[in-house]
C-alpha cells in the first residue's frame, strides 16, 4: 500500500521528469543545430512550480532553494531509478568515429541496461561547451555544497587519471528514502549499524512525570521548535552552537526511553536508539570507528540520538596506568568533541547521574532527573495501564494500591499486563486483587524486595 508521502512524490516527480525530457529534448535540437523557431536557451523552460507542493521532494527543493540547475542534476541523477528509458536517447553514436559522443558523458552499467548519467551528462545539458559555466558546474560538487553537506547526491570519484566529471551522478540512498517514506532508513548503513529507530504509539497524554520534570522535558521540545528562530534571526549562532544535549537520569521504568519517543514524535523527528554493545569495542580504534559511522550519518539529519544506558560508554575516564586506559580515554575525548559538535539533539540515559563522567555533564543543556512516582502519580499510572473495558474486582482500591507499594511506571504496566492476560485466560473482562498483588510480588523479586 502507497503511503501519502509516496503517492505526492510520485506526482511531482512525472512532472519533474517531463520537464528533464524536455530539456534534453531542446538541448539535442540546439547540439544538431534544429532549433528553428525555437529558444536558444534551456533556461526558457522552466521547471514545474513546487511553491505549494507537499510532496517529500519539493520540500526538499523549497528548503534549499534550488536553482534551475541544481534541479536539473537533481532529477538527472533520480531519472536512472525512476524512467530510466528517458536517458535511452543518449546511446545514439556518432557515425563518424562509429561510437558515443565524449559530450553526453554517461556509462553503462554492469547490471543496468540503461544509460548511467555523469557529471559529463549535467555539464553538456547546462553548459554545452561554455568553459566558464562548466567551472561553475564544479562548484555544485564541492564539499560545501548542501548537495553534499545534506546527503543527497555527489558526484562518484572518477576512475584513476580520469577527468573529474566521468564520475557517476550518485544519488544518496537518504534522499530515495525521504521521496518513499519522508524517514531516513539506516539499512544501507549495514547490519551492524548501531542504531533503530525509537518509535511509540503512546502520546504526551500517557506520560506521567511531575511538573517540574515535564516544564524541563518540555523546554526540549521548545529548543526543537524554536532553536532555528533563535539561532538565525536572533543571531545567537554568533554565541552558542546548534544542537541540544540533554541527559535524562533515574531509575528504571520512570518514562526515560517514552520521553525520548514522544519528543520525536510531536516534533516530527526521527528518534534513533544507539545499541552501545554495537558501538563499544574492545579493539583498539574501533569504537571511535563505530562512532564516525553513527555520527557521519546523523549529520544534517532531523534525528535525535538516544543514547540508553549512556554510562557504559560516557563514564568517567580511568587513571592513565595502562595503554589500554589511554585509549579508552581517547575515546571518550573523541565522543566528548562529536557530541559537542553535533548539530542536533543528543540525549543520554542513565540510572546514575554519578556513572556519567563530569566532562559531558558540564556540556549539558539540561540535566532532568526522573524520580520515581509519588502516591499521586502511582495511581494515575495504575488507571492509564489498563484498557477501558476492563472492570476491577469490588474489593479492589486503587489509592489503597498506589499508597501502599512504591513501582515505577514500568513495574506498573508489567503488573498490568500480567493481570489481564490472567483475565483473558478466564474469559473475563475483570482484574482480580489476587492477580495485582501476585503481580506486584513477582515485581519487588525482580529488585530483591519483599512484599508486606
Amino acid at each position: 500500500m502507497k503511503s501519502a508521502t509516496s503517492e505526492s512524490s510520485a506526482e511531482t516527480l512525472l512532472k519533474e521528469l517531463l520537464w528533464l525530457s524536455e530539456v534534453i529534448d531542446h538541448r539535442l535540437k540546439l547540439y544538431w543545430n534544429n532549433i528553428e523557431g525555437q529558444p536558444t536557451d534551456i533556461d526558457a523552460i522552466l521547471p514545474p512550480d513546487l511553491t505549494e507542493d507537499p510532496s517529500a521532494y519539493a520540500g526538499a527543493v523549497n528548503r534549499h532553494n534550488m536553482n534551475h540547475a541544481e534541479r536539473l542534476i537533481l532529477i538527472l541523477a533520480l531519472a536512472p531509478h525512476l524512467q530510466p528509458h528517458l536517458l535511452d536517447v543518449f546511446f545514439v553514436k556518432n557515425s563518424t568515429y562509429d561510437r558515443g559522443f565524449t559530450e553526453f558523458g554517461g556509462i553503462k552499467g554492469h547490471q543496468h541496461a540503461g544509460f548511467i548519467p555523469t557529471g559529463e551528462t549535467a555539464a553538456f545539458l547546462l553548459t554545452m561547451n561554455d568553459i566558464k559555466q562548466r567551472l561553475q558546474l564544479l562548484q555544485l560538487f564541492s564539499d560545501t555544497h548542501f548537495f553534499k553537506i545534506y546527503n543527497i547526491l555527489s558526484l562518484d570519484s572518477a576512475p584513476t587519471d580520469e577527468p573529474l566529471l566521468s564520475g557517476i551522478l550518485k544519488i544518496h540512498p537518504d534522499f530515495i528514502d525521504l521521496l518513499t517514506n519522508s524517514v531516513a532508513s539506516t539499512k544501507h548503513y549495514g547490519s551492524n549499524f548501531p542504531a533503530r529507530l525509537l518509535t511509540t504509539p503512546l502520546s504526551f497524554d500517557d506520560l506521567v512525570l511531575d511538573e517540574h520534570t515535564l516544564n524541563n522535558v518540555l523546554e526540549i521540545q521548545d529548543w526543537i521548535n524554536y532553536g532555528d528562530i533563535l539561532l538565525n534571526e536572533w543571531k545567537m549562532n554568533r554565541k552558542i552552537k546548534p544542537g541540544f544535549r540533554a541527559l535524562f537520569y533515574g531509575p528504571p521504568g520512570t518514562g526515560k526511553t517514552l520521553t525520548a519517543a514522544l519528543l520525536g514524535q510531536t516534533t516530527g523527528l526521527s528518534v534513533y536508539r544507539i545499541d552501545i554493545s554495537l558501538v563499544v569495542s574492545k579493539y583498539i580504534g574501533e569504537t571511535e570507528k563505530n562512532l564516525a559511522l553513527l555520527f557521519d550519518a546523523a549529520q544534517n539529519k532531523n534525528w535525535i540520538l538516544f543514547f540508553d544506558e549512556a554510562d557504559a560508554i560516557f563514564g568517567k575516564r580511568s587513571e592513565t596506568s595502562s595503554a589500554h586506559d589511554r585509549y579508552a580515554n581517547q575515546e571518550v575525548s573523541y565522543l566528548l568533541q562529536r557530541v559537542e559538535d553535533f548539530p542536533g539533539i543528543v540525549i543520554m540515559s542513565t540510572n546514575f547521574k554519578a556513572n556519567i563522567d563530569e566532562a559531558f555533564t558540564r556540556r549539558f543543556q539540561s540535566v532532568i532527573y526522573f524520580a520515581p512516582p509519588d502516591a499521586e502519580l502511582r495511581k494515575k499510572l495504575w488507571q492509564n495501564s489498563f484498557t477501558a473495558n476492563v472492570q476491577f474486582e469490588k474489593n479492589t482500591s486503587l489509592d489503597e494500591i498506589a499508597e501502599k507499594y512504591e513501582l515505577t511506571g514500568g513495574s506498573i504496566i508489567n503488573i498490568a499486563r500480567y493481570c489481564s492476560l490472567k483475565a483473558i485466560k478466564r474469559n473475563s473482562t475483570t482484574v482480580l486483587l489476587h492477580d495485582i498483588e501476585e503481580g506486584i510480588r513477582k515485581e519487588f523479586a525482580k529488585e530483591g524486595k519483599a512484599m508486606y
